[in-house]
């Protein structure tokens, strides 16, 4: 019976849908079938190995640890309740900070490796603390190693582009209140603004003046205007900016103005001094991203209550130093996992293009990582005019998205999607299975130190980090 439906099937024209077989349909093509070709790659890219680990970590009962163990570290990000609190100055509150040593974005850096924004913010960063006098001699004393460098990552903290964090800077303070994370600390330098900035590499003596404005009256105001108003909730600032059309990444002015609402009558009260009031607060009204080296040490937070859960496959930390991209999965904190950084696609202001951008750099795919950014760019529209692409592409990219993770966060939610909550907790396995990488949105750092921000685009990891993080993951399942 069946093989009379095979022939009566076979006696008509045939319509075909191909999936990535090309071999196979070419005989029905030949013949004039129409065939849809639908693209298609196997699981793990149809790598017997990567296969053969995604099988071993689907099958009971790893399988249902793994799934329990998700939802215990993704209970603890949402439990998490990071507030600002204070503003300090590095070497005092960062915790391990000390004389002589500088934190930078990314995996860990030598500067033998570092890329051209890297090495002009390092350079900045000694001309600043008095270490050298002239760039020449800041460079000398650098390439002889007069300064240690570590990642921000490994002491709590993050930075944006070159992320670099010296001794005598000012930092926000963000502390978690919520339940079993209360107390734990994050931390991040303060904005400087867009144009000739530290974070992209420059390090003329209008950079030093502007990050000893920051340190000698806009942190002092800041900390002031804080013990007034108290601590501030960021998860409720940052859901009330995702309604107002921000991603939390490269589209920050409704969660900026938000802050200036909270900040700006608390520093009336506390200063008393009109004119250093009315120049602080016009400098944070004359930059949308202030806001941004909040959102960051909010998101490390809420990812760092997620650390530490056994059998857990979910991202706690994505980042770049301009020369790697590393990753970090929740049950082997601290361990970094690696590839080359990528080269931004995107928008390139006049003058620009690809040839002149550095690879990938900074900490903020920490916003990523934690389901904003470009997980949320369908709250933002408008933020395909900076990156590049078309609306479509933005609600496209946070279903997406969707598919690599794990949930759906309640308070982060998306309006043009119906208030979904935004696709939070990026699962390794689902990462390699879908041969799907995350998407980041974020600014272009010319390759060459001083010169800024070039442009601004989407990229994605390598799929190195993935693939060596998912046979770790493996290795650290079997030993439990």
């Amino acid at each position: 019976m069946k093989l009379e439906k095979a022939k009566e099937l076979l006696k008509g024209p045939l319509n075909v849908v191909g999936l990535g077989l090309d071999n196979i349909v070419e005989g029905a093509k030949a013949a004039g079938s129409t065939v849809l070709d639908v693209p298609f790659k196997p699981p793990a890219g149809g790598d017997p190995k990567r296969i053969g680990f995604l099988d071993e970590l689907h099958a009971e009962p790893l399988a249902s640890k793994i799934d329990k163990a998700n939802q215990e570290a993704l209970s603890r990000f949402f439990g998490s309740q990071p507030n600002l609190v204070g503003v300090g100055i590095a070497r005092e509150v960062v915790p391990g900070m000390t004389d002589g040593l500088f934190l930078h974005a990314g995996p860990p850096l030598t500067w033998e490796k570092a890329s051209g924004p890297m090495r002009g913010a390092i350079i900045g960063g000694i001309l600043l603390e008095g270490l050298a006098k002239t760039p020449e001699e800041a460079e000398k004393l650098a390439a002889s190693g007069g300064v240690r460098l570590e990642p921000c990552h490994h002491h709590h903290a993050v930075g944006p582009m070159a992320g670099v964090m010296t001794p005598s800077m000012p930092v926000w303070i963000v502390e978690d209140k919520g339940g079993k994370n209360a107390g734990n600390r994050t931390f991040c330098t303060l904005n400087e603004g867009l144009g000739k900035v530290l974070r992209y590499g420059a390090f003329s003596e209008e950079v030093i003046v502007r990050l000893r404005f920051m340190a000698d009256t806009l942190a002092p105001m800041l900390a002031k205007a804080l013990e007034v108003r108290g601590p501030i909730d960021l998860k409720l600032l940052m859901a009330q900016a995702l309604q107002m059309g921000d991603e939390g990444h490269n589209r920050n002015r409704a969660g900026t103005s938000l802050l200036f609402r909270e900040l700006a009558p608390a520093m009336v009260k506390a200063v008393g001094d009109s004119e250093k009031v009315a120049k602080v607060l016009t400098f944070i009204n004359s930059n949308d991203h202030f806001i941004l080296n909040l959102t960051m040490p909010m998101a490390k937070c809420m990812l760092m209550a997620a650390e530490g859960v056994p059998y857990a496959s979910m991202l706690s930390v994505m980042a770049r130093n301009g020369t790697e991209f590393g990753i970090q999965v929740a049950s082997m904190p601290g361990k970094w996992f690696t590839g080359p950084a990528q080269i931004v696609r995107g928008l390139y202001f006049p003058g620009y293009d690809e040839s002149h951008a550095n690879p990938d750099i900074g900490d903020s795919a920490i916003t990523e990582t934690s389901g904003i950014g470009a997980f949320c760019m369908a709250a933002a529209p408008a933020i395909v005019q900076f990156v590049g692409g078309s609306v479509d592409l933005a609600l496209t990219t946070s279903r997406e998205m969707a598919r690599i993770t794990l949930g759906r966060n309640p308070i982060f939610t998306i309006p043009a999607l119906d208030f979904l909550g935004a696709p939070t907790g990026i699962d390794l396995r689902k990462v390699v299975e879908l041969n799907l990488l995350p998407t980041i949105n974020t600014g272009v750092a010319h390759k060459d130190a001083g010169i800024g921000q070039v442009g601004a685009g989407l990229v994605n990891p390598p799929w190195e980090c993935f693939h060596g993080a998912l046979e770790a993951f493996v290795e650290h399942c079997r030993n439990q």
